[in-house]
C-alpha cells in the first residue's frame, strides 16, 4: 500500500511541479505527517527531491527528472475507461484506482500534451443524470461490479413493476450499464439474457459458482438492442386522442419521444382545427397522469375505458373543487 502511495507522490510532482506537503495530503487524503514521512523515504532512495521553506515554497523533483513508474496495475487498468467518469467510477468502488491511473497517464505524456490533457479536465465536465432527477441510492453496485469481474453468480431478491412484483433469481452477471443516470445489470439466467436496475435489487448473495461468458457476447451491441425493441415491449396498447393546435404544436415537450413520434406520424385534421392522434400506452394506469397533464387542450376519444377512467378522475377533481367552504388545511 505504502510503495503505491510513493508512485503517486512521484507521479504527482513530476506532472505538476511543485506542490506543498497539505497539498499532496489533501490530494492522496493522508495526513501531512504521512507526507513527510513519504519525502524522507523517498529521498533515501535516492530521489532528487527537494523541499523548499516559505509560503512559495513545497517539494519538487530536480530539474529533467522524469520516473518510468508508469506501469498500470489490474484494477488501473480496468479503471482505464472510467479516468473522464470520476462519479462513475466512485459509484463502482473504483474512485481512487481511477485518480491513480489518471496521475499515471499524465505523466507519461510529454508536457505539451501534459497541458492540453489537464486543460480538458478543467473545462470539460460531464454530468451524467438527467434534469430533475436524483441520484438513485444503489448499496449493490460494488459488489455487482465485482461479481461482473470475477464472473461469480449472484442470486438476487428483486423488486419489478409486473407481478409477482416480488422474484428471486441466481444470475450470471454479464455487465453493468449506466444510462441516463441509473445503473442497470445485464446478466444471464434460467429465463435467458436479462436487464435489472441496480437500484431495486433488494438483496444480493454472491455464490460460489464461477460461469463462463457466452462466446461472442457484446454489451455494447446486446444493449443497443435492447433498447430498440423496449419500446415495443413497454406499450402494449393505444390512446386516440384529439388535440388543440397549441397542443399540438408542443407534443415532444409532454410525451416521451416514441409517443411523440407517433403523434406526429398518425396525425389526421380533425373539426374545430384540432388533431387526431393514436399514440402508444403502457396501459390506461400508466397513461392517466400524462395525459391529464395535457390540459384542456386534449381529449380522449378512446379507447372507452381510458376515456371512461379520464372522465371519473376529472369529475372526482371538479366536484373536490366545488365543495362548500374553504380547503382543509
Amino acid at each position: 500500500m505504502r510503495a503505491s502511495r510513493l508512485v503517486s507522490v512521484l507521479l504527482l510532482l513530476q506532472t505538476r511541479g511543485r506542490m506543498t506537503a497539505r497539498e499532496v495530503a489533501e490530494t492522496l487524503e493522508v495526513s501531512v505527517r504521512t507526507v513527510y514521512r513519504d519525502m524522507e523515504a523517498l529521498t533515501a532512495s535516492g530521489i532528487p527531491l527537494y523541499g523548499e521553506a516559505g509560503p512559495d515554497g513545497g517539494y519538487r523533483l530536480l530539474d529533467g527528472y522524469r520516473t518510468r513508474l508508469t506501469g498500470l496495475t489490474a484494477d488501473e487498468a480496468r479503471a482505464l475507461f472510467l479516468t473522464g467518469l470520476p462519479g462513475a467510477a466512485a459509484a463502482l468502488g473504483f474512485g481512487a484506482v481511477a485518480a491513480g491511473t489518471r496521475r499515471k497517464l499524465t505523466a507519461a505524456l510529454p508536457p505539451e500534451m501534459r497541458e492540453r490533457a489537464e486543460q480538458s479536465r478543467e473545462r470539460i465536465h460531464i454530468d451524467i443524470p438527467a434534469w430533475y432527477q436524483d441520484l438513485e441510492e444503489t448499496p449493490w453496485l460494488s459488489v455487482v461490479a465485482n461479481a461482473v469481474w470475477d464472473q461469480r453468480q449472484v442470486r438476487i431478491r428483486y423488486e419489478r413493476w409486473a407481478t409477482p412484483h416480488t422474484v428471486v433469481r441466481t444470475v450470471n452477471p454479464y455487465g453493468v450499464v449506466l444510462k441516463a443516470g441509473r445503473w442497470y445489470l445485464v446478466a444471464g439466467s434460467a429465463h435467458g439474457v436479462r436487464t435489472y436496475r441496480v437500484s431495486r435489487i433488494t438483496e444480493l448473495e454472491p455464490r460460489g459458482e464461477t460461469f463462463e461468458r457466452p462466446a461472442g457476447f457484446d454489451l455494447a451491441a446486446h444493449w443497443r438492442a435492447y433498447l430498440e425493441t423496449f419500446d415495443t415491449r413497454r406499450y402494449r396498447d393505444q390512446a386516440v386522442l384529439r388535440l388543440s393546435p397549441e397542443v399540438f404544436a408542443d407534443i415532444g415537450q409532454v410525451l416521451d419521444s416514441a409517443a411523440a413520434r407517433a403523434a406526429r406520424e398518425s396525425a389526421t385534421p380533425d373539426a374545430g382545427g384540432w388533431t387526431r392522434v393514436v399514440i402508444p400506452v403502457e396501459s390506461a394506469e400508466q397513461a392517466l397522469p400524462t395525459l391529464l397533464s395535457l390540459g384542456v387542450g386534449a381529449e380522449v376519444v378512446g379507447p372507452p375505458e381510458l376515456r371512461e377512467k379520464m372522465r371519473t378522475t376529472l369529475a372526482g377533481m371538479l366536484a373536490r373543487y366545488e365543495e362548500d367552504g374553504p380547503a382543509r388545511l
